[in-house]
């Protein structure tokens, strides 16, 4: 039904429109059900749960249940419940005045109770949109009863003259305010064990408990909490009896293509219009870029209870075109294309992101993120070029022979970070069985993406032992592995 809420402005003017209140979770269910029914999507720029995580979500919101989303880090738990408010209908009407959202057909604070027994069906509402509708709170160990319930308010005792024995005293903490409303309580094991005790009554029963008040307020709430595995052992867990509360609870989980996390990451980076039409960004180059947060997340070097967010591709991808921007701004370039070398500007990213285990602490971050970038490079080589095997016949010839060989003549050769444009092409284009395998593998490539793919071909044979590979001050030293050992004998 239709309503034209600017007309709607007393409780008589409600009622006289047919309008008819409902529970949080009767609407979320209504209105989930007529968007399957119209075939809409119902969880929109979300990625990679089309099949797992919205189902289980979707039949938790049929079913009316709390939920609990269970993750790692970057698993977009929070964004779930924040979608959540799609669902709601787009106006919903309280008493005007009512600090928790009275419904004006079921109030349930003295205040909102008091002003419909004075005024009737002239009592003033007001219209509160969907988006107001969300409240979130961060779970740290400084949050205290008073935060989410409430607490006796001795200012408003001693201007209203009243006794504290008087429940007009209580000032309403941010659950009651959240009446009617979507309320989320990010990382649930950090809230002390207490704490989560306060909310066994709100969950169950219905009403809440300040400083002696026992208060019957049958609060309309649909709660989502998010919490981490990994905080079930290092700071604190979720108490039993709440879990137990809990309707649903919905395991997350990280991309399992790489097509669907560079969905997320395109999505998701913030770039400047600009920088975005200023540079290419190679095919090949978006799927290294998330190849790497793959391999992070299998590293013996990386926490894997810690996890690997999606914002590690996310952050990287912007380093990245970064790193591409800055060079061509100091070559007064008007557009560049992003070359493997700059996957050097990524590595402050990944260091940032990733925790690792004590054998990586003593690798070093640096070091790490390093290995990471040329472990995705060795996953990906064989999609592109002849697979290297780690044992080869003896004295068989092999697709790179004449690429080994080109480096073993010569004394290797420099990349420098800022090569311009047509230094670096010249460069590459230098090295004939470079373009032989480029058209014999890759004879479809795109011109522009032909020279990010000669630099990978390059680093596809570090990775395999077969060229070497040195960082010095400003840029890569590519050469033969033994060449140079032999030279000097």
């Amino acid at each position: 039904m239709k309503l034209d809420y600017s007309k709607i402005k007393t409780l008589g003017d409600l009622k006289k429109a047919g309008y008819k209140s409902q529970g949080i979770k009767d609407e979320l269910r209504k209105n989930l059900i007529q968007r399957i029914k119209d075939g809409k999507e119902t969880f929109a720029g979300v990625w990679g749960y089309e099949d797992s995580v919205i189902p289980e979500l979707e039949r938790a919101i049929l079913s009316r249940h709390n939920i609990n989303l269970l993750g790692l880090r970057g698993q977009a738990k929070t964004r779930l419940a924040r979608l959540m408010v799609n669902l709601l209908d787009e106006y919903i009407p309280v008493v005007e005045g009512s600090e928790i959202n009275d419904d004006p057909f079921a109030p349930i604070s003295r205040y909102s109770k008091q002003l419909i027994k004075e005024k009737g069906e002239d009592t003033p509402i007001s219209w509160l949109h969907r988006d107001e509708r969300f409240y979130e709170k961060l779970a740290t160990p400084d949050v205290t009863v008073a935060d989410l319930i409430g607490d006796v308010d001795p200012i408003k005792a001693a201007n209203l003259k009243l006794s504290y024995a008087d429940d007009r005293v209580i000032h309403f903490g941010m659950i009651p305010r959240a009446n009617r409303c979507i309320f989320v309580i990010n990382e649930l094991p950090d809230l002390q064990a207490r704490i989560q005790v306060s909310l066994f009554n709100i969950l169950q029963e219905g009403d809440i408990q300040i400083r002696g008040f026992k208060l019957r307020l049958p609060l309309d709430l649909q709660f989502v909490f998010t919490a981490n595995p990994e905080d079930y052992t290092n700071r604190g867990s979720i108490v039993t009896p709440l879990k137990d509360r809990i309707g649903s609870q919905i395991l997350t989980h990280y991309p399992k293509e790489v097509e669907t996390a560079r969905k997320i990451t395109e999505q998701e980076a913030n770039l400047d219009g600009d920088q975005a039409q200023m540079i290419y960004v190679p095919e090949l180059a978006k799927d290294l870029l998330e190849q790497i947060s793959f391999e992070a997340r299998s590293s013996e070097y990386v926490d894997a209870k810690s996890g690997v967010s999606a914002r590690t591709s996310i952050t990287a991808f912007e380093n990245l075109l970064s790193t591409a921007e800055r060079r061509a701004l100091l070559q007064g370039a008007s557009g560049t294309t992003v070359r493997l070398s700059d996957f050097i500007g990524v590595i402050p990213a990944i260091t940032g992101k990733i925790e690792l285990v004590y054998e990586g602490e003593q690798e070093g971050a640096d070091t790490v993120a390093m290995m990471l970038i040329d472990d995705a490079v060795k996953s990906l080589f064989p999609n592109y070029f002849p697979a290297i095997l780690k044992l080869e016949q003896k004295d068989a010839e092999g697709p790179y022979d004449d690429l080994i060989l080109w480096f073993f003549d010569r004394d290797g050769i420099e990349l420098p970070d800022d090569l311009s444009e047509a230094e670096y092409r010249k460069l590459l284009d230098s090295i004939p069985p470079l373009q032989d395998l480029i058209s014999k593998h890759q004879p479809k490539a795109a011109q522009e993406d032909s020279y990010f793919l000669k630099e990978f071909l390059l680093w596809g044979l570090v990775v395999h032992k077969k060229l070497s590979k040195q960082r010095y001050k400003k840029g890569f030293k590519l050469k033969d592995l033994y060449g140079g050992f032999i030279s000097k004998l």
